[in-house]
């Protein structure tokens, strides 16, 4: 049985952006909810890994899903973070440590986490993929494979020497599709090459494609909310088994669930009108930041640069506040400021989306400092 025969519904429940509480600790009570309302509607799949919330994430999964739930209701997927490994010995530590923190005796699918040039090397190092094999023939792992954020030509290239890989995470939407980036058909197509299963991430690109304005709002249908769209342009991919949404709240997980809990895949017209409004989008010239906060795990001033990126966007996007300086503010209280940036360049090195933090630092500076 193929792993899209196994998952009979194709949404799965990203946890990198779970409802927090005022203090910013992770809101059970709410996760809780949203858990079991997503499980009684046939929905079964969770998505953690290491760094999520501070490393809190998959503790949370425990209490909420874990704790709640029978096994056969939920499968859950978690990662290794690999910019952490020095040595092979790292791989069990780390590992063993999940497994404990998610209060599991074994993953349902398990990855090398965010593969791209740097971290391939080290997964050489290490003997990554040596690891993926050994948990998955001892049954710690059902399902392998890794996390993608580079060029399509690197993952050809892994997937042709690792034959072991089940599956891959590929972050596409409708909006990349076509960048020169991300480039989304291009990896896409290159796991079809390879006969290898396709979770998706960033579908609505870290919430940006639930939140148009002017004509590119205008040119989507109303029978269904912005976020359906972008969810249901991928859930269309025949590769694709799953599709992860990171949600934060009740309505959104409420919206999600009401057009995949019977999915019905877009009609060319309807794709094709999606990549209209890609090429719409293009237009506004955006920061491409999905709030991964990778960026964040080893700033030394600790400067809050997704918050600072987003509202760079909305102001660009939406004109969204009166008083940007204002709103800059309040989402750096607490952490670094862009002008405190001392230029080391070790968040350009964790991001996957490849942006130039530092140069769009000092802009940010300028307008809201």
């Amino acid at each position: 049985m193929s792993i899209r025969e196994e998952q009979k519904k194709k949404l799965g429940f990203g946890t990198m952006r779970l409802p927090v509480k005022r203090d910013g600790s992770i809101d059970y009570e709410t996760y809780s909810a949203m858990v079991d309302r997503f499980i009684a509607k046939g929905f079964c799949y969770f998505d953690t890994a290491y760094p999520y919330h501070d490393g809190q994430s998959e503790i949370a999964l425990r209490e909420c899903v874990v704790r709640r739930h029978k096994r056969e209701e939920f499968t859950v997927a978690d990662k290794m973070p690999q910019w952490s490994l020095k040595t092979s010995e790292d791989l069990e530590r780390i590992f063993t440590e999940q497994l404990e923190k998610c209060g599991l005796e074994y993953f349902d699918f398990y990855l090398l986490h965010n593969m791209n040039k740097d971290t391939y090397a080290i997964c050489q190092k290490v003997e990554g993929f040596a690891f993926l094999r050994k948990i998955k023939a001892d049954g710690r792992a059902k399902h392998i494979g890794f996390s993608f954020h580079d060029t399509p030509e690197l993952l050809d290239e892994i997937l042709g020497l690792h034959p072991e890989v089940e599956f891959v995470q590929l972050q596409i939407n409708y909006f990349d599709w076509e960048s020169d980036s991300i480039q989304s058909r291009k990896c896409y197509e290159v796991a079809v090459k390879h006969g290898v299963e396709v979770v998706v991430m960033e579908p609505v690109k870290g919430g940006s494609l639930a939140n148009l304005k002017g004509k590119a709002e205008e040119m989507l249908p109303k029978d269904g909310s912005n976020a359906s769209y972008a969810i249901r342009f991928v859930a269309t991919l025949p590769q694709v088994f799953m599709v992860l949404s990171g949600m934060s709240t009740p309505e959104q997980m409420e919206d999600n669930t009401s057009y995949m809990e019977n999915f019905i895949p877009l009609k060319e017209e309807e794709v094709k009108l999606l990549l209209d409004v890609a090429e719409e989008l293009k237009k506004i010239e955006l920061i491409p930041c999905t709030d991964c906060r990778y960026c964040m795990e080893n700033c030394p001033m600790n400067i809050a640069i997704p918050r600072i990126f987003r509202l760079v966007n909305q102001q660009r996007q939406f004109n969204l506040y009166a008083d940007p300086k204002a709103r800059y503010a309040k989402i750096t209280d607490g952490y670094g400021k862009a002008s405190e940036c001392l230029h080391c360049g070790v968040c350009e090195m964790h991001c996957p989306q490849h942006i130039e933090i530092r140069d769009l630092l000092e802009k940010a500076a300028e307008e809201f400092e």
